[in-house]
């Protein structure tokens, strides 16, 4: 299990969470996006939406599976923008 906390960088917007989505899809490994006491599936668009990301909070990314560290460091270069 790799996890990582990333302040949300001020670009985030509505394409920043498709492109969340999309990438994180691209991983084998289970993602989630954990902000305060809310957890969310970083695969889906739905449940990131419902964490209201907005710039300067901060955001863990966990992910486990076999390409988790991979898929981390891609995630935090599109959160934290």
């Amino acid at each position: 299990m790799t996890t990582q906390t990333i302040q949300v960088g001020a670009s985030f917007e509505s394409k920043t969470l498709a492109e969340l989505v999309q990438k994180a899809s691209q991983f084998k490994s289970h993602i989630s996006l954990v902000v305060e006491e809310k957890t969310a599936n970083a695969k889906s668009i739905m449940g990131i939406i419902s964490l209201n990301l907005q710039s300067g909070n901060t955001v863990s990314v966990v992910a486990d599976g076999d390409d988790a560290s991979m898929a981390v460091a891609e995630l935090k270069n599109i959160i934290g923008g």
